[in-house]
This record gives C-alpha cells, structure tokens and sequence, in this order.
C-alpha cells in the first residue's frame, strides 16, 4: 500500500466538500489503484487527508491524469497557502485498517526513538489495546524514513473515545507508550470524518 498524507490550513471548508464530493463523482471512476480516503478538519480549520493507493506507481499515474491536474487547481484554493504532502508505503494497519463505521477519527503525528523497537511494542499490547478500548475500531500508520509517522485511528463515537482515553490514561501502558516519543505529539480531532 503507498499513502499520500495532504494537510494544511483549510479556509473555506464549503469549497472543499465541493471538491471532494466532485473528485468522488467525476475523477475517482478512473483512479486505478485507489484504495480509499479519509479526511475532514478539525474545529480550528487543520485539514487532513490520507489517501491510500494499492502502490506507488498507480498513485504517480493518478497525479499524471490531466483531470487530477485540474481538480487540485480548483481544490488547492481552499487552503490557506500550499498544504504539505508526505508519502509512503511503509504502512500498518491496526484491527484489519480503517473502518467506514467510524463516527469519530483521531489524527496522530509524532516521532519516535527507535521505529523498530516502538513497532515492535505496538504489536505485542495490540490485544491489551484492545481490551482497553472497545471503542477503537481500526487503524493505519504510516512511517517515513526519519522516524516520524501518522497513525490514523478510527472510534465508534467521541463520546466512547473521551470516556476510554481517560481510563487508558491511568494504565501503565500508555506511560511505556509515551515514553518512545521523541519530542510533542499533534492530534488531530476529525468529529465529522469524510471516509471514502
């Protein structure tokens, strides 16, 4: 799988919604390889939007498209500034990957020491994290070369995730947890995820 992460300061969230109802409709019919998406804003207008390809190539050939082309022209006007892009297919998925059921999805983005030890400890308490939240029903990570990643995570509800976060939080896992990351942690909220 190659991922595409696309972020940036939205300011006219309409204009976005528009765009991607309208690349549902008119570009993804010919988008070979795709996957899927999922995206929104958060309350204070951070947009992100991670897309899934079945490889590189095949999300190379999409950008080539003359009508992708022509829709990020009209799509780019809703962010302030240029968004970032950052790509990669070193991926894992988390409960089988993202879930089309989510009422509430949580953006991470951080760093960690050691990429290799971290992974290898998320899959170990993959069956604890389970049983600590019920509510978490899916979800991706994805990995560049220095270390950092975006781990998409995908809740039945934000109100089932607050109450688990809170009883996640006084569990000795979550300080083992937050003591491979290097530096402060980004969250982004998505309350009205856009799941395609």
């Amino acid at each position: 799988m190659f991922v595409q992460v696309i972020q940036g300061k939205v300011k006219d969230a309409d204009l976005l919604r528009r765009q991607m109802d309208r690349w549902r409709q008119e570009v993804k019919p010919g988008a070979k390889g795709y996957l899927g998406a999922t995206g929104g804003a958060t309350a204070d207008g951070q947009g992100i939007a991670v897309v899934r390809f079945e490889s590189e190539a095949a999300a190379r050939a999409n950008s080539d498209r003359p009508e992708q082309g022509a829709w990020w022209n009209e799509t780019e006007k809703a962010y302030d500034g240029q968004p970032t892009f950052r790509e990669s297919s070193d991926t894992e998925l988390m409960f089988g990957g993202g879930s089309n059921d989510a009422g509430f999805v949580q953006v991470m983005q951080g760093k960690v020491k050691d990429p290799a030890k971290f992974r290898a400890w998320g899959k170990e308490h993959e069956g604890r994290l389970k049983e600590l939240r019920p509510d978490l029903i899916g979800g991706l990570d994805v990995w560049y070369p220095d270390g950092s990643f975006t781990s998409v995570a995908y809740f039945t509800s934000e109100a089932e995730a607050r109450k688990n976060e809170k009883a996640m939080g006084e569990d000795p896992m979550m300080a083992e947890y937050m003591g491979q990351i290097e530096g402060e942690m980004t969250f982004l909220d998505l309350t009205e995820p856009d799941i395609d």
